[in-house]
């Protein structure tokens, strides 16, 4: 049987139907006769008329380069001896943490800084998880780890009672590990989800590296709001299958306002080339889970769409136009948004933070008429995004010329 290799099959346009594609390959070379000494060319018995717009149509998310024939984590390709260098510089980064971009330069076997998290980390939910993309969810779920705590504090945050609370278990890095042999063995799970992880990166680091030990197999996933450093994602780099980071806003006002970190912008854009340097674009395998590369979050906010469009164009001219991204539209608020400023007569504090909601003078709670006219917190924000403003991030998307998205199925089967 004749066999067309991937190679071939993106030289001939879009336009044919890739499951016919073997069967014209075979006719054509059925009838080349290579007795033949005339030189007068043969006529193309497929002739193929293609406009300008189809040939300039992409829409295939599995199409070659972007689809593997098998894959082997990162973590497992690493020597001997880089693990060792690594974990030594795991150890090193505890003693004096400045792998976060606030630098807070504390002994973490004494004490904690920014995050409030130690030498362990703090663990809130470890499970399968169903609420991710489906090429990262698929059929058995992912195997997710939400980390306590965070390094940013945004007032909007949708998983605010784990990222502002330190709840949880406390673990080592290598009883954190043998929880991903558990994810693995018992759970099925199609890979291992980080969720929060930028203050706990020396010790996902040893995790991985403990777990590779015992017998890990799955892709490593770091789920990161992008407040990241050049130095945390160089230590990740070889333990890291897939890096789906967070692009939030784009404006310095508006990071240091609902973000409380003026220079997130500047910060992320240094981070997401680095992890896009380390695995480049999202590729799958044939049963469409997603195995390596980036795939891109963006959560559309109200009123801040006109940010939203900097970015997917900023993503499409500096990282890569077959970036994949997600752009959601799920925001609600949350966390600080549309509570009741709290303040006090003659004494304004801002947006209330730190005080109590509907307190009056001498801390007395307001009551009545007299608490409902009292305005919200970041107000600007306080209500869902709509159709209009998710559009106009998507077409802004679609004219930078990123064409990757994570959209609904089109059928009525399952989304991988």
């Amino acid at each position: 049987m004749l066999t067309l290799h991937h190679h071939h099959l993106s030289s001939i346009p879009r336009v044919i139907p890739r499951v016919l594609l073997p069967i014209i390959a075979t006719k054509r070379l059925l009838s080349y006769k290579p007795h033949m000494t005339t030189t007068t060319p043969r006529p193309n018995p497929f002739p193929i008329i293609i406009t300008k717009s189809q040939s300039q149509k992409r829409s295939l998310h599995l199409a070659p380069p972007f689809l593997l024939d098998s894959y082997v984590p990162r973590y497992l390709q690493l020597s001997e001896i880089d693990a060792s260098k690594k974990r030594s510089q795991a150890y090193a980064h505890l003693a004096k943490c400045n792998l976060c971009p606030r630098k807070c330069g504390v002994n973490r076997y004494e004490r904690t800084g920014w995050c409030l998290i130690g030498e362990k980390v703090k663990v809130n939910v470890i499970a399968p998880h169903f609420g991710e993309e489906p090429c990262i969810q698929g059929h058995h779920g992912s195997g997710s780890v939400f980390f306590s705590m965070c390094n940013l504090r945004c007032v909007f945050c949708q998983n605010h009672d784990i990222s502002h609370q330190r709840n949880g278990m406390d673990l080592t890095p290598e009883e954190l590990g043998d929880w991903y042999i558990k994810l693995q063995e018992v759970g099925n799970v199609h890979n291992i989800n980080l969720i929060t992880p930028e203050h706990v990166v020396p010790q996902v680091a040893l995790s991985i590296l403990h777990a590779r030990s015992q017998g890990l197999r799955v892709p490593i996933i770091y789920n990161t709001s992008s407040y990241d450093s050049l130095e945390s994602l160089s230590l990740l780099d070889g333990l890291i299958d897939i890096y789906l980071p967070d692009f939030k806003v784009w404006e310095p006002s508006t990071s240091k306002r609902l973000l409380k970190a003026e220079d997130y912008a500047v910060t992320a854009r240094e981070s997401i080339k680095a992890m896009h340097a380390q695995v480049g674009d999202l590729c799958f395998t044939g049963d469409g889970i997603a195995k390596s590369g980036v795939l891109l979050r963006h959560l559309v906010m109200p009123g801040l769409e006109e940010e939203g469009k900097e970015i997917m164009r900023w993503l499409a001219e500096n990282v890569s136009r077959d970036l994949f991204v997600n752009i959601m539209e799920q925001y609600r608020p949350a966390a600080y948004v549309g509570k009741v400023k709290a303040r006090r007569r003659g004494n304004v504090n801002g947006d209330g933070e730190g005080e109590a909601a509907g307190e009056g003078e001498k801390g007395e709670v307001m009551e009545g008429e007299e608490a409902k006219k009292e305005e919200r917190r970041y107000a600007e924000i306080n209500r869902a995004v709509n159709e209009k403003e998710v559009e106009s991030v998507r077409k802004a998307a679609e004219r930078a010329g990123l064409w990757r998205f994570c959209d609904p199925p089109r059928h009525d089967g399952f989304n991988i």
